[in-house]
Protein backbone atom coordinates (compact mmCIF):
# COMPACT_ATOMS: atom_id res chain seq x y z
CA UNK A 1 0.00 0.00 0.00
CA UNK A 2 1.64 3.53 -0.84
CA UNK A 3 1.81 6.23 1.53
CA UNK A 4 -0.35 8.31 -0.02
CA UNK A 5 -3.13 5.57 0.10
CA UNK A 6 -1.97 5.07 3.99
CA UNK A 7 -2.46 8.55 4.28
CA UNK A 8 -6.02 8.88 2.66
CA UNK A 9 -6.53 5.78 4.31
CA UNK A 10 -6.21 7.35 7.73
CA UNK A 11 -7.61 10.61 6.53
CA UNK A 12 -10.59 9.01 6.22
CA UNK A 13 -11.04 6.24 8.94
CA UNK A 14 -14.17 7.45 11.01
CA UNK A 15 -13.89 6.93 14.80
CA UNK A 16 -17.11 5.72 15.05
CA UNK A 17 -16.78 2.69 12.57
CA UNK A 18 -18.40 2.44 9.54
CA UNK A 19 -21.40 3.54 7.81
CA UNK A 20 -24.65 2.49 5.86
CA UNK A 21 -23.27 -1.16 4.86
CA UNK A 22 -26.27 -2.86 3.79
CA UNK A 23 -29.55 -2.23 3.32
CA UNK A 24 -32.91 -4.54 4.56
CA UNK A 25 -36.22 -4.24 3.50
CA UNK A 26 -39.14 -5.88 5.20
CA UNK A 27 -42.57 -5.35 7.22
CA UNK A 28 -46.13 -6.74 7.98
CA UNK A 29 -47.29 -3.53 5.76
CA UNK A 30 -45.88 -2.70 2.52
CA UNK A 31 -45.90 1.13 3.22
CA UNK A 32 -43.46 3.87 2.16
CA UNK A 33 -40.22 4.64 3.93
CA UNK A 34 -39.19 7.99 4.61
CA UNK A 35 -35.68 7.59 4.75
CA UNK A 36 -34.21 10.13 7.61
CA UNK A 37 -34.71 13.04 9.14
CA UNK A 38 -32.60 16.24 10.38
CA UNK A 39 -32.13 18.41 13.07
CA UNK A 40 -29.71 21.53 14.09
CA UNK A 41 -29.02 23.50 16.40
CA UNK A 42 -26.71 26.64 16.22
CA UNK A 43 -25.30 29.56 18.75
CA UNK A 44 -27.89 27.82 22.05
CA UNK A 45 -26.29 26.48 24.89
CA UNK A 46 -26.98 22.86 25.70
CA UNK A 47 -27.45 22.23 21.76
CA UNK A 48 -27.78 18.37 22.96
CA UNK A 49 -30.47 18.61 24.64
CA UNK A 50 -32.24 20.41 22.52
CA UNK A 51 -31.38 18.08 19.74
CA UNK A 52 -32.40 15.16 21.98
CA UNK A 53 -36.31 16.74 21.74
CA UNK A 54 -36.10 17.78 18.21
CA UNK A 55 -35.50 14.42 17.35
CA UNK A 56 -37.70 13.14 18.81
CA UNK A 57 -40.51 15.11 17.21
CA UNK A 58 -39.07 13.46 14.09
CA UNK A 59 -39.12 10.03 15.40
CA UNK A 60 -41.45 9.27 12.59
CA UNK A 61 -39.34 10.03 9.90
CA UNK A 62 -36.62 7.33 11.29
CA UNK A 63 -36.60 4.69 14.00
CA UNK A 64 -33.65 2.25 13.40
CA UNK A 65 -31.35 4.72 14.36
CA UNK A 66 -30.00 7.96 15.69
CA UNK A 67 -26.78 10.42 16.23
CA UNK A 68 -25.91 13.85 17.38
CA UNK A 69 -22.81 15.43 16.74
CA UNK A 70 -21.80 18.94 19.10
CA UNK A 71 -19.21 21.37 18.82
CA UNK A 72 -17.81 23.58 21.59
CA UNK A 73 -17.06 26.76 21.15
CA UNK A 74 -16.30 27.84 24.04
CA UNK A 75 -13.48 24.58 23.68
CA UNK A 76 -11.65 25.74 20.58
CA UNK A 77 -14.20 24.00 18.18
CA UNK A 78 -14.25 21.01 20.30
CA UNK A 79 -16.04 17.64 18.38
CA UNK A 80 -18.19 15.03 19.99
CA UNK A 81 -20.79 13.09 19.00
CA UNK A 82 -22.74 9.81 20.01
CA UNK A 83 -24.83 7.25 17.62
CA UNK A 84 -26.78 3.99 18.52
CA UNK A 85 -29.36 1.97 17.20
CA UNK A 86 -33.00 2.07 18.77
CA UNK A 87 -35.17 5.18 19.00
CA UNK A 88 -34.18 8.62 20.81
CA UNK A 89 -35.16 7.86 23.75
CA UNK A 90 -33.51 4.23 23.61
CA UNK A 91 -30.12 5.82 22.35
CA UNK A 92 -29.70 9.16 24.59
CA UNK A 93 -30.08 9.57 28.38
CA UNK A 94 -28.63 11.74 30.92
CA UNK A 95 -25.17 10.24 31.02
CA UNK A 96 -24.65 10.33 27.32
CA UNK A 97 -25.92 13.95 26.82
CA UNK A 98 -23.56 15.48 29.48
CA UNK A 99 -20.93 14.04 27.36
CA UNK A 100 -22.05 16.43 24.53
CA UNK A 101 -21.10 19.88 25.39
CA UNK A 102 -21.78 22.46 23.07
CA UNK A 103 -23.62 25.52 21.49
CA UNK A 104 -23.45 24.16 18.23
CA UNK A 105 -25.19 20.33 17.20
CA UNK A 106 -26.28 18.19 13.92
CA UNK A 107 -28.53 14.95 14.42
CA UNK A 108 -30.00 12.80 12.89
CA UNK A 109 -33.05 10.18 12.96
CA UNK A 110 -32.49 6.97 9.96
CA UNK A 111 -35.85 4.73 9.42
CA UNK A 112 -36.21 1.14 10.49
CA UNK A 113 -35.27 -1.53 8.48
CA UNK A 114 -35.33 -5.15 8.88
CA UNK A 115 -31.86 -7.09 8.23
CA UNK A 116 -30.25 -3.65 7.54
CA UNK A 117 -26.46 -2.91 8.59
CA UNK A 118 -27.52 -1.62 12.06
CA UNK A 119 -25.33 1.41 13.50
CA UNK A 120 -23.39 0.98 10.46
CA UNK A 121 -26.72 2.90 9.21
CA UNK A 122 -26.19 5.88 11.47
CA UNK A 123 -25.44 9.40 11.35
CA UNK A 124 -24.23 12.05 11.49
CA UNK A 125 -20.77 10.63 9.72
CA UNK A 126 -17.96 12.07 11.38
CA UNK A 127 -14.53 12.57 9.08
CA UNK A 128 -11.39 13.84 10.08
CA UNK A 129 -9.61 16.24 6.95
CA UNK A 130 -7.25 18.51 6.21
CA UNK A 131 -9.16 21.33 8.82
CA UNK A 132 -10.31 19.31 11.28
CA UNK A 133 -12.94 17.56 12.11
CA UNK A 134 -16.29 17.64 9.49
CA UNK A 135 -19.82 16.02 9.95
CA UNK A 136 -22.34 15.27 7.85
CA UNK A 137 -25.93 14.37 8.35
CA UNK A 138 -28.44 14.47 5.10
CA UNK A 139 -32.25 13.69 4.67
CA UNK A 140 -32.66 12.41 0.71
CA UNK A 141 -30.51 11.01 -2.09
CA UNK A 142 -28.14 11.57 -4.54
CA UNK A 143 -29.16 10.48 -8.01
CA UNK A 144 -25.49 10.59 -9.49
CA UNK A 145 -23.78 9.35 -6.32
CA UNK A 146 -22.20 6.46 -8.12
CA UNK A 147 -20.68 8.34 -10.96
CA UNK A 148 -18.99 10.53 -8.48
CA UNK A 149 -17.79 7.85 -6.08
CA UNK A 150 -16.34 5.94 -9.38
CA UNK A 151 -14.41 9.06 -10.62
CA UNK A 152 -13.29 9.36 -6.59
CA UNK A 153 -12.03 6.48 -6.11
CA UNK A 154 -10.21 6.60 -9.73
CA UNK A 155 -8.29 9.28 -8.56
CA UNK A 156 -7.58 7.78 -4.77
CA UNK A 157 -10.10 8.06 -2.63
CA UNK A 158 -10.58 5.27 -0.37
CA UNK A 159 -14.53 4.94 0.69
CA UNK A 160 -15.06 3.56 4.37
CA UNK A 161 -19.52 3.73 3.95
CA UNK A 162 -21.70 2.75 1.29
CA UNK A 163 -23.52 5.98 1.82
CA UNK A 164 -24.14 8.56 -0.65
CA UNK A 165 -23.27 11.07 1.87
CA UNK A 166 -19.99 9.96 1.72
CA UNK A 167 -19.41 11.29 -1.63
CA UNK A 168 -19.56 14.93 -0.65
CA UNK A 169 -17.03 14.87 2.40
CA UNK A 170 -14.72 13.48 -0.17
CA UNK A 171 -15.69 16.26 -2.55
CA UNK A 172 -14.81 18.45 0.14
CA UNK A 173 -11.47 17.08 1.08
CA UNK A 174 -10.64 17.03 -2.21
CA UNK A 175 -10.88 20.94 -2.61
CA UNK A 176 -8.15 23.03 -3.07
CA UNK A 177 -10.41 25.79 -1.82
CA UNK A 178 -11.79 26.78 1.55
CA UNK A 179 -14.47 25.04 3.00
CA UNK A 180 -17.31 27.06 2.03
CA UNK A 181 -15.98 27.66 -1.54
CA UNK A 182 -15.33 23.91 -1.45
CA UNK A 183 -18.50 22.62 -0.36
CA UNK A 184 -20.15 24.94 -2.66
CA UNK A 185 -18.11 23.70 -5.30
CA UNK A 186 -19.43 20.16 -4.41
CA UNK A 187 -23.29 20.66 -4.14
CA UNK A 188 -23.29 22.09 -7.56
CA UNK A 189 -22.47 18.70 -8.50
CA UNK A 190 -24.90 17.14 -6.65
CA UNK A 191 -27.94 15.47 -8.28
CA UNK A 192 -31.13 14.42 -6.41
CA UNK A 193 -33.26 15.32 -3.57
CA UNK A 194 -31.56 16.44 -0.44
CA UNK A 195 -31.64 18.38 2.67
CA UNK A 196 -27.93 18.54 4.42
CA UNK A 197 -26.42 19.79 7.72
CA UNK A 198 -22.14 19.98 7.48
CA UNK A 199 -20.37 21.50 10.53
CA UNK A 200 -17.07 21.82 11.45
CA UNK A 201 -14.93 22.71 14.36
CA UNK A 202 -16.35 26.47 13.51
CA UNK A 203 -19.00 26.79 10.54
CA UNK A 204 -22.43 25.13 9.81
CA UNK A 205 -23.74 25.13 6.74
CA UNK A 206 -27.31 24.23 5.78
CA UNK A 207 -28.42 23.53 1.94
CA UNK A 208 -31.31 22.14 0.33
CA UNK A 209 -31.46 20.50 -3.62
CA UNK A 210 -32.52 22.91 -6.60
CA UNK A 211 -35.75 21.38 -6.57
CA UNK A 212 -36.71 21.87 -2.71
CA UNK A 213 -37.77 18.12 -3.35
CA UNK A 214 -36.72 17.30 0.94
CA UNK A 215 -38.32 19.60 2.98
CA UNK A 216 -36.12 21.94 5.84
CA UNK A 217 -37.38 24.74 7.95
CA UNK A 218 -34.91 27.22 10.01
CA UNK A 219 -36.48 28.62 13.51
CA UNK A 220 -35.64 31.06 15.96
CA UNK A 221 -34.75 30.53 19.66
CA UNK A 222 -33.74 33.05 21.43
CA UNK A 223 -30.39 34.58 19.48
CA UNK A 224 -29.36 31.25 18.27
CA UNK A 225 -30.79 29.32 14.53
CA UNK A 226 -32.68 25.99 14.62
CA UNK A 227 -32.98 23.94 11.36
CA UNK A 228 -35.43 20.71 10.79
CA UNK A 229 -36.84 18.43 8.83
CA UNK A 230 -40.46 19.82 9.87
CA UNK A 231 -41.48 22.52 11.32
CA UNK A 232 -43.15 19.95 14.47
CA UNK A 233 -39.55 19.85 15.73
CA UNK A 234 -39.29 23.84 16.50
CA UNK A 235 -42.78 23.64 18.07
CA UNK A 236 -41.16 20.91 20.17
CA UNK A 237 -38.55 22.86 21.66
CA UNK A 238 -40.29 26.59 21.18
CA UNK A 239 -38.30 27.89 18.80
CA UNK A 240 -40.08 30.22 16.51
CA UNK A 241 -40.66 29.30 12.93
CA UNK A 242 -38.79 31.70 10.48
CA UNK A 243 -39.13 30.36 7.00
CA UNK A 244 -38.73 27.03 4.66
CA UNK A 245 -35.03 27.46 3.49
CA UNK A 246 -35.61 27.44 -0.41
CA UNK A 247 -34.18 25.40 -3.30
CA UNK A 248 -30.89 26.11 -4.45
CA UNK A 249 -30.07 27.95 -1.07
CA UNK A 250 -26.58 27.23 1.05
CA UNK A 251 -26.73 28.82 4.44
CA UNK A 252 -23.26 29.66 6.48
CA UNK A 253 -23.32 30.27 9.84
CA UNK A 254 -20.35 30.95 11.79
CA UNK A 255 -19.21 33.89 14.99
CA UNK A 256 -19.97 36.65 12.59
CA UNK A 257 -23.41 35.44 11.86
CA UNK A 258 -25.59 33.49 8.93
CA UNK A 259 -24.95 34.74 5.77
CA UNK A 260 -27.07 33.70 2.54
CA UNK A 261 -26.22 32.33 -0.76
CA UNK A 262 -26.93 30.62 -3.67
CA UNK A 263 -24.93 28.22 -4.96
CA UNK A 264 -27.69 26.95 -7.46
CA UNK A 265 -30.82 28.85 -9.35
CA UNK A 266 -34.06 27.51 -8.85
CA UNK A 267 -34.67 25.12 -11.54
CA UNK A 268 -38.03 23.71 -10.80
CA UNK A 269 -39.69 23.46 -7.05
CA UNK A 270 -40.84 20.21 -6.92
CA UNK A 271 -41.44 19.03 -3.11
CA UNK A 272 -41.94 15.52 -2.94
CA UNK A 273 -45.70 15.07 -2.70
CA UNK A 274 -45.39 12.13 -0.47
CA UNK A 275 -44.74 14.70 2.43
CA UNK A 276 -47.91 15.64 2.16
CA UNK A 277 -50.10 12.64 1.64
CA UNK A 278 -47.89 10.05 4.23
CA UNK A 279 -44.52 11.23 5.48
CA UNK A 280 -44.77 14.86 7.51
CA UNK A 281 -46.78 14.72 11.12
CA UNK A 282 -49.95 16.43 10.56
CA UNK A 283 -49.02 19.05 12.92
CA UNK A 284 -46.13 20.32 10.71
CA UNK A 285 -46.37 22.96 7.92
CA UNK A 286 -44.58 22.43 4.45
CA UNK A 287 -44.21 25.81 2.16
CA UNK A 288 -47.11 27.28 4.25
CA UNK A 289 -49.57 24.50 3.96
CA UNK A 290 -50.49 22.87 7.38
CA UNK A 291 -50.69 19.18 6.66
CA UNK A 292 -53.49 18.25 8.47
CA UNK A 293 -55.49 20.54 6.69
CA UNK A 294 -54.52 19.78 3.39
CA UNK A 295 -55.14 15.98 3.96
CA UNK A 296 -58.87 17.02 5.42
CA UNK A 297 -58.52 18.94 1.60
CA UNK A 298 -58.05 16.02 -0.16
CA UNK A 299 -60.20 13.80 1.56
CA UNK A 300 -63.17 16.52 0.85
CA UNK A 301 -61.89 16.47 -3.26
CA UNK A 302 -62.21 12.68 -2.81
CA UNK A 303 -65.50 12.76 -1.68
CA UNK A 304 -66.55 15.05 -4.59
CA UNK A 305 -64.84 12.90 -7.03
CA UNK A 306 -65.82 9.64 -6.27
CA UNK A 307 -69.21 9.44 -3.88
CA UNK A 308 -70.12 6.30 -2.32
CA UNK A 309 -73.13 5.21 -0.30
CA UNK A 310 -71.96 4.06 3.09
CA UNK A 311 -73.16 3.73 6.63
CA UNK A 312 -69.35 4.63 8.19
CA UNK A 313 -65.85 6.65 7.30
CA UNK A 314 -62.94 4.91 8.88
CA UNK A 315 -59.35 5.96 8.11
CA UNK A 316 -56.17 4.04 7.99
CA UNK A 317 -53.90 5.34 10.94
CA UNK A 318 -52.42 7.14 11.32
CA UNK A 319 -51.76 9.25 8.27
CA UNK A 320 -55.10 8.81 6.50
CA UNK A 321 -57.31 10.32 9.72
CA UNK A 322 -57.14 13.91 8.74
CA UNK A 323 -58.29 12.56 4.73
CA UNK A 324 -61.00 10.42 6.55
CA UNK A 325 -62.73 13.31 8.54
CA UNK A 326 -62.60 15.44 5.14
CA UNK A 327 -64.37 12.87 3.34
CA UNK A 328 -66.98 12.31 6.28
CA UNK A 329 -67.42 16.50 6.83
CA UNK A 330 -68.21 16.06 2.79
CA UNK A 331 -70.40 13.52 2.20
CA UNK A 332 -71.87 13.73 5.79
CA UNK A 333 -71.42 10.35 6.47
CA UNK A 334 -70.62 9.35 9.81
CA UNK A 335 -66.83 9.13 10.54
CA UNK A 336 -65.76 6.17 13.05
CA UNK A 337 -62.98 4.78 14.64
CA UNK A 338 -63.10 1.60 12.70
CA UNK A 339 -59.46 0.78 12.96
CA UNK A 340 -56.89 1.13 15.67
CA UNK A 341 -53.21 0.93 15.37
CA UNK A 342 -51.17 -0.41 18.30
CA UNK A 343 -48.25 1.70 18.32
CA UNK A 344 -46.13 -0.75 20.88
CA UNK A 345 -45.33 -3.95 18.49
CA UNK A 346 -41.81 -2.54 18.32
CA UNK A 347 -39.45 -2.73 15.41
CA UNK A 348 -37.91 -6.11 16.10
CA UNK A 349 -41.04 -7.73 15.91
CA UNK A 350 -40.02 -11.55 14.66
CA UNK A 351 -42.07 -13.15 12.20
CA UNK A 352 -40.51 -16.51 11.57
CA UNK A 353 -42.52 -17.79 9.03
CA UNK A 354 -44.73 -16.84 6.44
CA UNK A 355 -48.38 -17.84 8.10
CA UNK A 356 -46.97 -15.80 11.04
CA UNK A 357 -46.41 -12.96 9.23
CA UNK A 358 -49.97 -13.31 7.71
CA UNK A 359 -51.47 -13.76 11.20
CA UNK A 360 -49.13 -10.73 12.38
CA UNK A 361 -50.98 -7.52 11.08
CA UNK A 362 -53.36 -7.59 13.70
CA UNK A 363 -50.49 -7.00 15.92
CA UNK A 364 -50.38 -3.96 14.46
CA UNK A 365 -53.87 -2.98 13.46
CA UNK A 366 -57.53 -4.03 14.68
CA UNK A 367 -60.89 -3.26 13.22
CA UNK A 368 -63.35 -2.32 15.87
CA UNK A 369 -65.67 -5.26 15.82
CA UNK A 370 -68.43 -3.11 17.58
CA UNK A 371 -68.21 -0.37 14.95
CA UNK A 372 -67.97 -1.98 11.86
CA UNK A 373 -69.85 -5.39 12.08
CA UNK A 374 -73.01 -4.95 9.77
CA UNK A 375 -71.96 -1.82 8.20
CA UNK A 376 -70.81 -0.75 4.94
CA UNK A 377 -67.44 0.97 5.59
CA UNK A 378 -65.58 3.35 2.88
CA UNK A 379 -62.00 3.16 4.19
CA UNK A 380 -59.63 5.94 3.45
CA UNK A 381 -55.74 5.43 2.95
CA UNK A 382 -52.81 7.39 1.58
CA UNK A 383 -51.70 5.15 -0.82
CA UNK A 384 -51.88 1.74 -2.16
CA UNK A 385 -47.85 0.45 -3.08
CA UNK A 386 -47.76 -3.63 -3.49
CA UNK A 387 -51.26 -4.13 -2.76
CA UNK A 388 -50.75 -6.38 0.10
CA UNK A 389 -51.24 -3.96 3.20
CA UNK A 390 -54.54 -3.05 1.45
CA UNK A 391 -55.89 -6.24 1.17
CA UNK A 392 -54.97 -7.24 4.83
CA UNK A 393 -56.96 -4.07 5.88
CA UNK A 394 -59.45 -4.99 3.48
CA UNK A 395 -59.80 -8.57 4.84
CA UNK A 396 -60.02 -7.21 8.81
CA UNK A 397 -62.54 -5.38 8.68
CA UNK A 398 -64.60 -8.19 6.41
CA UNK A 399 -63.55 -10.39 9.47
CA UNK A 400 -64.88 -7.88 11.34
CA UNK A 401 -68.29 -8.19 9.90
CA UNK A 402 -68.31 -5.35 7.53
CA UNK A 403 -71.07 -5.86 4.98
CA UNK A 404 -69.01 -3.89 2.42
CA UNK A 405 -65.62 -2.03 2.09
CA UNK A 406 -65.03 1.02 -0.23
CA UNK A 407 -61.54 1.85 -0.32
CA UNK A 408 -60.65 5.42 -1.55
CA UNK A 409 -56.80 6.38 -1.92
CA UNK A 410 -56.21 10.31 -1.22
CA UNK A 411 -53.21 10.04 -4.05
CA UNK A 412 -53.39 8.90 -7.53
CA UNK A 413 -52.37 5.35 -8.34
CA UNK A 414 -48.52 5.01 -7.38
CA UNK A 415 -46.82 3.48 -10.42
CA UNK A 416 -42.94 4.99 -10.40
CA UNK A 417 -40.03 4.40 -7.87
CA UNK A 418 -38.53 7.03 -6.35
CA UNK A 419 -34.91 8.60 -6.74
CA UNK A 420 -34.99 10.55 -4.06
CA UNK A 421 -35.03 9.48 -0.95
CA UNK A 422 -37.92 7.38 -0.52
CA UNK A 423 -37.44 3.48 -0.12
CA UNK A 424 -39.72 2.37 -3.17
CA UNK A 425 -40.13 -0.94 -4.28
CA UNK A 426 -38.51 -0.94 -8.09
CA UNK A 427 -41.70 -0.44 -10.39
CA UNK A 428 -41.97 -4.17 -11.36
CA UNK A 429 -43.25 -4.68 -7.74
CA UNK A 430 -45.86 -1.39 -8.03
CA UNK A 431 -49.30 -2.90 -8.37
CA UNK A 432 -50.37 0.36 -10.17
CA UNK A 433 -47.66 -0.04 -12.71
CA UNK A 434 -48.94 -3.20 -14.18
CA UNK A 435 -52.68 -3.53 -13.18
CA UNK A 436 -55.60 -1.39 -13.93
CA UNK A 437 -57.89 0.36 -11.26
CA UNK A 438 -60.21 -2.67 -11.45
CA UNK A 439 -57.75 -5.34 -11.16
CA UNK A 440 -56.15 -3.56 -8.48
CA UNK A 441 -59.84 -3.75 -6.58
CA UNK A 442 -59.98 -7.38 -7.68
CA UNK A 443 -56.40 -7.73 -6.08
CA UNK A 444 -57.42 -6.50 -2.69
CA UNK A 445 -60.82 -7.55 -2.29
CA UNK A 446 -62.93 -4.46 -2.21
CA UNK A 447 -66.26 -3.96 -2.99
CA UNK A 448 -65.15 -0.14 -4.77
CA UNK A 449 -62.02 1.55 -5.43
CA UNK A 450 -61.29 4.89 -6.17
CA UNK A 451 -57.92 7.31 -6.80
CA UNK A 452 -58.04 10.91 -5.96
CA UNK A 453 -57.03 12.78 -9.69
CA UNK A 454 -53.91 13.98 -10.12
CA UNK A 455 -55.70 17.48 -10.77
CA UNK A 456 -57.37 17.34 -7.44
CA UNK A 457 -54.64 16.68 -5.26
CA UNK A 458 -52.43 19.29 -6.83
CA UNK A 459 -55.16 21.70 -5.91
CA UNK A 460 -56.00 19.87 -2.67
CA UNK A 461 -52.89 21.13 -1.38
CA UNK A 462 -52.52 24.18 -2.55
CA UNK A 463 -49.00 25.06 -3.21
CA UNK A 464 -47.62 28.07 -5.44
CA UNK A 465 -49.81 29.62 -8.49
CA UNK A 466 -47.84 29.14 -11.59
CA UNK A 467 -45.52 27.03 -11.02
CA UNK A 468 -45.34 23.45 -12.75
CA UNK A 469 -47.84 21.12 -10.71
CA UNK A 470 -47.72 24.08 -7.90
CA UNK A 471 -43.97 23.14 -7.17
CA UNK A 472 -44.64 19.58 -6.38
CA UNK A 473 -42.82 16.77 -7.23
CA UNK A 474 -45.42 13.78 -8.79
CA UNK A 475 -43.03 11.66 -10.48
CA UNK A 476 -44.27 8.59 -8.27
CA UNK A 477 -47.82 9.33 -9.64
CA UNK A 478 -46.98 10.94 -13.64
CA UNK A 479 -43.13 9.46 -14.15
CA UNK A 480 -42.18 12.79 -14.92
CA UNK A 481 -39.04 13.51 -12.45
CA UNK A 482 -37.31 16.80 -12.37
CA UNK A 483 -34.13 15.55 -12.74
CA UNK A 484 -32.33 13.32 -14.76
CA UNK A 485 -32.87 9.94 -13.38
CA UNK A 486 -30.78 6.65 -14.27
CA UNK A 487 -33.65 3.97 -14.45
CA UNK A 488 -31.37 1.04 -14.72
CA UNK A 489 -29.38 1.77 -12.17
CA UNK A 490 -30.01 -0.10 -8.25
CA UNK A 491 -31.60 2.84 -5.86
CA UNK A 492 -29.57 3.88 -3.40
CA UNK A 493 -29.44 5.61 -0.11
CA UNK A 494 -27.91 8.56 0.70
CA UNK A 495 -29.36 8.33 4.53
Amino acid sequence: MSDEVKRLSRLWTDRGGHYNEGLGRDDIFDKLKEECGVFGVFGIPDAASLSYYGLHALQHRGEESCGICTVDSAQGGLFNYHRGLGLVKEVFGKDNLETLAGDRSIGHVRYSTAGGGGLANAQPLVFKYRDGDLAVATNGNIVNAPEIRRELESHGSIFQTTSDTEVIAHLIARSPKDFVSAARDALQRLIGGFAFLLMTNDKLLVASDPHGLRPLVMGRLGEGFVFASETCALETIGAEYERDIQPGELLVLDTSGMRVERYAPLERRATCAMEYIYFARPDSDINGANLHAARKRMGSRLAIESFVDADIVTGVPDSSISAAIGYAEQTGIPYELGLIKNKYTGRTFIQPSQELREKGVKMKLSAVRKVVEGKRVVMIDDSIVRGTTSRRIVNLLREAGATEVHVKITSPPFANPCYYGIDTPDRKELIASSKTVEEIRQAINADSLSFLSHDGFVEAVGGNDGEYNRGLCMACFDNDYPTPVDYTSEKSCSC
